[in-house]
């Protein structure tokens, strides 16, 4: 309690609150006007962000415009330069055995093509290669571009009472289509040992059975190029259960444009990506997404692309062999585009985009379904990617045996890599 009295607090409260109030303005101004300073700056601050951020986009975009055709794809120069720098590093990537789970050589001289391109690859824990190839315009969703380096091939499942090596299956090699093929056993400590893979007791004029003998793992062998007898002698080379087996890939292209050899599936994909990454750094493209690529070491046994999807990729393409044969439009010169497989269809949209653009660029291509087919894409959904998927890839006669395809199929698709790359 205090001792003043109610009509003196009426008397002073009637006295300076007027007063307070008529004042208030006064004392505001100079918070207000600094207020207006300061968003004034603010708002210089994020017009000025807001226009450079506009600029570059403008710039990525005019950038882009100076290479694109009528039907909004790339003119695409020198395509045949990038056709036999295709070739040539087919046949490089082709001599260097790769049969999957035993990738690493491969990857090492690929990850060193890259980089003499300028790119910067890395080699991921599971043992592929990813590499950006374009960082794009600001603004739009990534594309991952997937391909695999490994191979069909074998494995020492059994060093046999005679010397001899039963195999086991690396992927979907099959025996019928590896019979008297040369191949090289690869030991744990880097030996290397010639053989052939051969039906038991193969001689025509002492196997009365030979027509009636299934080719089965369990009734073929590798018959080494060693003065071996027992099991005892084949184990003191070093060879034992788990040691890899290389088959002869054979590889030619003749003076037609054919190309032959086994592991077309899918080392010519992969030397078709290298092509690409070439073709962006010489003639200076600028793509209008994020690219990048990822070759895989694991797809032969289902999860290769499982793993390893950039940040912001909304697009995955699988580039891999495209299916020639009974009931298929596709030909060794063209490239493929498959609207379903056995994982069933892939993004109707997608694979839309791709066939509009097939058609824009005049370019040769046939779209398929694959009755007996997986590929690196769908593990890539499987393994929780959320993103739209296609398959495309040139054509291959014979696939898993001894393969074909035609310099054709090569060049049509590149250019749909570069036409819808940039659409």
């Amino acid at each position: 309690a205090n001792n003043v009295s109610p009509s003196s607090n009426i008397a002073w409260h009637r006295v300076v609150c007027p007063v307070t109030f008529s004042l208030f303005p006064f004392f505001r101004f100079p918070m207000v006007v600094s207020n207006l300073f300061l968003w004034y700056d603010e708002g210089q601050d994020l017009f000025s962000e807001r226009k450079k951020s506009a600029v570059s986009v403008s710039k990525c975009f005019e950038k882009r415009r100076k290479n694109r055709n009528k039907n909004g794809g790339r003119n695409m120069k020198n395509t045949k330069v990038y056709v036999d720098f295709i070739t040539e590093k087919l046949k490089k990537l082709l001599s260097i055995d790769s049969p999957t789970g035993y990738t690493k050589d491969a990857i090492a001289w690929l990850k060193a093509e890259y980089e003499a391109m300028g790119y910067a690859p890395v080699i991921t824990t599971k043992g592929g290669l990813l590499v950006q190839l374009a960082k794009g315009c600001e603004g739009n969703g990534g594309v991952l571009v997937e391909t695999h380096t490994d191979t069909l091939g074998g494995m020492v499942a059994e060093v046999k009472g005679n010397g001899r090596l039963r195999l086991t299956a690396l992927g979907g090699m099959n025996p019928n289509n590896a019979e008297t093929e040369n191949c090289v056993v690869i030991t744990r400590d880097g030996k290397r040992y010639e053989g052939c893979f051969q039906m038991n007791n193969p001689s025509i004029h002492v196997n009365g059975s030979y027509d009636q003998q299934d080719r089965t793992y369990d009734n073929m062998e590798v018959v080494l190029d060693e003065m071996v007898f027992s099991k005892e002698e084949t184990k003191a080379l070093g060879i034992e259960t788990g040691d890899i087996v290389c088959f002869e890939t054979r590889t030619r292209i003749t003076e037609k444009g054919y190309i032959k050899s086994r592991f077309l599936d899918d080392k010519l994909s992969v030397a078709i990506l290298l092509g690409y990454a070439k073709y962006l750094k010489e003639e200076n493209i600028t793509p209008s997404r994020p690219v990048y690529q990822h070759i895989t070491v694991y797809e032969e046994v289902g999860h290769g692309g499982s793993a390893s999807v950039p940040e912001g990729v909304t697009d995955i393409l699988s580039v891999d062999m495209g299916c020639v044969g009974d009931g298929l439009e596709c030909k060794e010169h063209q490239v493929s585009i498959c609207v379903k497989d056995s994982g069933g269809p892939y993004s109707y949209d997608f694979t839309g985009e791709l066939i509009a653009a097939a058609k824009a660029n005049g370019i040769d291509y046939a779209a398929d379904v694959y009755p007996h087919y997986g590929s690196d894409v769908e593990a890539t959904l499987r393994g929780g990617a959320d993103a739209r998927h296609a398959l495309i890839g040139a054509g291959v006669y014979a696939s898993h045996g001894y393969e074909r395809s035609h310099v054709d199929g090569v060049k049509n698709t590149l250019e749909l890599l570069a036409a819808y790359l940039d659409k």
